[in-house]
Order: structure tokens, then sequence, then C-alpha cells
């Protein structure tokens, strides 16, 4: 079971990290995730990807602030930099993130 503290360690040991907030109810959730992952996968093969169902860990959204699902948060070098949540495409996710993931992997 993931923790706060755990997730939080993850976010600041990691350059690039993408939060995937569902639950088990959640249909859409269960559709995308394979497709978001596999192409962030592919794109961005330093990411680190962590679930979040939170119907199990709902302080863990809470802190994050998230109140609808699926949302998928970025993280750069610890900071957030995307939020998406709900009617999102992966092509979407993916062209949003390109550009300041290849400056990060090449400074």
């Amino acid at each position: 079971m993931q923790t706060l503290e755990l997730l939080n360690q993850t976010l600041n040991t990691n350059d690039a990290v993408m939060l995937y907030f569902s639950a088990p109810t959640c249909n859409v959730c269960h559709a995308l995730k394979p497709k978001l992952t596999e192409a962030i996968m592919e794109n961005f093969p330093s990411f680190v990807i962590e679930s979040i169902d939170i119907s199990e860990t709902p302080e863990i959204a809470s802190h994050f602030t998230v109140f609808t699902i699926p949302t998928v948060l970025i993280f750069f070098q610890g900071r957030e930099f995307l939020r998406k949540s709900r009617h999102m495409s992966v092509g979407e996710v993916v062209e949003d993130i390109r550009r300041p993931y290849t400056l990060m992997v090449e400074s």
C-alpha cells in the first residue's frame, strides 16, 4: 500500500514522475491507464509512474487536491508541471510534456 511519505520520496528522488489517480469503479480509468503508461514509457523512458487508488488512500488524493478521476499529475524535478483530469487524450499528454522532458534530459 502506498503512503504519502513513499510518494514524496519518489517525487524527490526522480526527475520525471507521473501520478495516476483512479479507482476500481472507474471504467475510463482502466481503459486509459495502459495506453497512457505505454505511451509515456515509449516516449520518455526515465519516467517513474505511480498509480494511486483513491478508494484505498483518499488522504493521498486529498493531499494532491485530486477530486475527480482519472487525474494525471506530471512532476519534473519534484515540481508539479501538468495536471489533467477526466477528458484527456494520450497524445495530448505526450505532446504537453515532450519539450520540458527533452530539455530536462539534455541538461
